[in-house]
């Protein structure tokens, strides 16, 4: 590990004004996947600065929904009556992720900015990876493929999003609120996540020095359903191999009123299904056009060689997913 230099920030504004006198420097909340890099000598930051005693550890009610501070735990997220009564998608997402131990020190923030899954940015000892040295190459393309990316993927880089909570935030519209040395914005969670092109390096559109300080949640849809499946290797402890967030609405004669569907497991992003959505309004949900809805999601995705079963499997789990939310 590189040697660091450390301080503590007592608030927001003290924060970005450290990192902006160290350039080289990064933040560091619950540290669950930063340490972890920083281990392996893929991330090198020069200064960190710790932000776990920020007052940013609550959940409030807005006139149109929750705001969710960027230091409330992942376990305490879960667990917060409001979300599990109005936001159930999110609590079952956050509660399929990690450990134990590890939900409780890793925070709502920090869970945004997890970097990509992949065996070759993950061990330095493989020379090419675009996302941690680019123009080396993408190792994974002609190797070991078979968590990678299936969908808006490039030559670049096949590596897919961890996260299991950041599918149901796609699927529920949540806007990323951040503070940096121009001032505050409010980032669509849509385009908080990049797709690799050709700057795999990047994964959000963050600007430098900026801080997330909240997650927003618009008001639920009235009657909505919801639902998020994970398939994996093992029933705990591992990455999707395809995840699906479904949130739905559905009038009394079962017309899809109106459905939100993300999925994981498949792109360098969480990947919201938007063919598939637009097939679905309007219609009554029937086993066929779901199924058909399924099938023009996925028909622009490009396995690799370690990688082809999850097309079916994408479209299985988008079957099954819908299938139990509208239950």
């Amino acid at each position: 590990m590189k040697p660091f230099s450390y301080t503590r920030a007592a608030t927001a504004t003290e924060a970005i004004e450290t990192h902006a006198s160290h350039p080289e420097s990064q933040f560091i909340g619950g540290g669950t996947n930063l340490v972890d890099l920083m281990k392996m000598g893929v991330e090198r930051p020069a200064h960190l600065i710790d932000i776990s005693r920020l007052p940013l550890s609550t959940i409030t009610e807005l006139d149109a929904g929750i705001r969710i501070g960027a230091m409330v735990s992942n376990s305490d997220a879960a667990a917060h009556p409001l979300i599990r009564t109005r936001y159930p998608v999110l609590s079952q997402a956050l509660l399929s992720g990690a450990s134990q131990q590890l939900r409780n020190m890793a925070t709502m923030g920090g869970n945004l900015l997890q970097r990509t899954r992949c065996y070759y940015f993950y061990n330095p000892t493989y020379r090419e990876c675009n996302k941690r040295d680019p123009g080396s190459g993408c190792g994974a393309i002609h190797g070991v493929n078979r968590i990678h990316a299936i969908l808006g993927a490039s030559e670049h880089c096949i590596a897919t999003h961890p996260s299991d909570m950041c599918v149901a935030l796609a699927a529920l519209n949540a806007t990323v609120q951040v503070s940096g040395p121009h001032g505050s914005r409010a980032i669509p969670f849509e385009d908080f996540h990049r797709l690799p092109g050709a700057t795999p390096q990047l994964d959000t559109n963050l600007h430098p020095g900026e801080l997330i300080t909240s997650i927003d949640l618009p008001a639920p849809l009235a009657g909505f359903r919801s639902h998020y499946l994970k398939v994996r290797d093992r029933n705990s402890y591992a990455f999707a191999l395809v995840s699906v967030a479904a949130v739905m609405e559905l009038s009394a004669d079962r017309t899809v009123k109106s459905v939100r569907i993300a999925l994981g497991g498949v792109a360098h992003k969480p990947w919201r299904a938007r063919q598939a959505e637009n097939l679905l309004v309007g219609h009554p949900l029937e086993p066929a056009r779901l199924r058909a809805a399924a099938d023009k999601e996925l028909a622009a995705a490009k396995p690799h060689q370690d990688n082809a079963f999850k097309i079916e499997l994408a479209k299985r789990a988008i079957v099954r997913a819908v299938t139990i939310a509208a239950a």
